[in-house]
C-alpha cells in the first residue's frame, strides 16, 4: 500500500494530479478543495494517498492531511458510496464538518456533495454515528486548526452547552445541531451559549 508520495508537481489538472516521484509521475485524484490550495507547479509536496484497486484498473486518490485520509477509508466503508463519491464530498465539505454532521444528522450538509441525495446521506450517517464521539470530534478540530487558544476556549464552550443541553433532555444530535448553528464570539461565556441555543429550541 503507498501511503504518501512525496515528490515534485509536474501537472495540475481538473480532478488531478501528476507528482514527479524519482522521474516516475503519478497520476493522483484529489479533492477540488486540496487541488485549489496546492503550490505551483514544479514545487515539492506531500500527499497522503489509497490506492483503489480494481480488476480493470488501479487509481490513487490523494489528501493534503492524514485526516483527510482517514475520513476517505471511512467514507468507502458506506453502502453505496465509492471512491469517486467519496472524493466528492471530501471536495464540498471538510473532515470536521463530516464528523459534526454525521453527530447532529445533518442530512443537509452532507448533500451538498455532488452525487449525494438526502437518501445517502442518511444512509451515511446511520452506518457511521457509531465511529464518532463529540469529545474526540471537537479535539480533532482543534488539531486541525494548529490548536489556537481562541479557537480552544470557543469548542470548549460548545462542547460545555452540548452537554449541558443533553442533561436537560434534548438529544445529543439536536443540540449539537442548535450549538453549531449559533454565531458564537470569544467574548461569551458557556452560558450565554447554552440561553441562546434554549432560545431556539
Amino acid at each position: 500500500m503507498i501511503n504518501y508520495l512525496k515528490g515534485e508537481i509536474s501537472e495540475v489538472k481538473e480532478n488531478y494530479v501528476i507528482v514527479d516521484v524519482n522521474n516516475i509521475g503519478y497520476e493522483v485524484s484529489l479533492p477540488t478543495s486540496t487541488i485549489t490550495q496546492l503550490p505551483p507547479v514544479g514545487s515539492n509536496i506531500k500527499i497522503y494517498t489509497y490506492l483503489h484497486v480494481r480488476e480493470d484498473a488501479m487509481s490513487l486518490y490523494g489528501f493534503n492531511s492524514n485526516d483527510d485520509l482517514e475520513m476517505f477509508k471511512l467514507l468507502i466503508t458506506v453502502n453505496g458510496i465509492g471512491p469517486k463519491v467519496a472524493l466528492g464530498i471530501l471536495s464540498a465539505i471538510t473532515a470536521d464538518e463530516i464528523r459534526f454532521a454525521v453527530l447532529a444528522e445533518d442530512t443537509a450538509t452532507i448533500s451538498k456533495a455532488p452525487g449525494v441525495g438526502k437518501k445517502t446521506a442518511s444512509k451515511l450517517i446511520l452506518e457511521l454515528k457509531d465511529k464518532f464521539k463529540l469529545e474526540t470530534a471537537f479535539e480533532q478540530k482543534l488539531q486541525n486548526q494548529g490548536e489556537l487558544s481562541q479557537t480552544n476556549s470557543i469548542a470548549g464552550m460548545k462542547e460545555e452547552a452540548v452537554s449541558a443541553l443533553t442533561v436537560l433532555g434534548y438529544t445529543a444530535a439536536e443540540s449539537l445541531r442548535i450549538v453549531n448553528g449559533i454565531d458564537i464570539t470569544e467574548d461569551m461565556t458557556s452560558e450565554d451559549i447554552l440561553k441562546l441555543s434554549l432560545k431556539k429550541m
